[in-house]
């Protein structure tokens, strides 16, 4: 999954979109129903990190695939709506096997 910039953008996208939902869904409520505010500073820093390395994979990946304006704009929106990267991902799975993705 490595060693292509396709594989590494699913790899850091599935990663990415899982620390989003981690914040989102257990470091804000720890933060504001149980004063826990450490929560959502570790978490999302963790998550910063891995946006920034979301964004590098995705530029490697849009040259290394001459992808258009369009698919880089899909691959963002995914990357700031919950659950996104998930969804997004299977269109990138279906173009790492070689098989055009299905119609949404």
């Amino acid at each position: 999954m490595l060693r292509s910039p396709l594989g590494r953008l699913r790899l850091i996208g599935l990663v990415e979109g899982a620390s989003f939902l981690l914040l989102l869904g257990v470091a804000m409520p720890l933060k504001y129903l149980a004063d826990m505010p450490m929560a959502v500073r570790v978490v999302g820093s963790a998550h910063g990190g891995l946006f920034l390395l979301f964004l590098v994979a995705l530029y490697q990946a849009a040259d290394d695939r001459s992808w258009g304006f369009g698919r880089v704009a899909t691959a963002f929106i995914a990357s700031v709506v919950p659950f996104g990267t998930f969804v997004f991902d299977r269109s990138l799975r279906a173009e790492e096997a070689g098989t055009p993705p299905a119609a949404a």
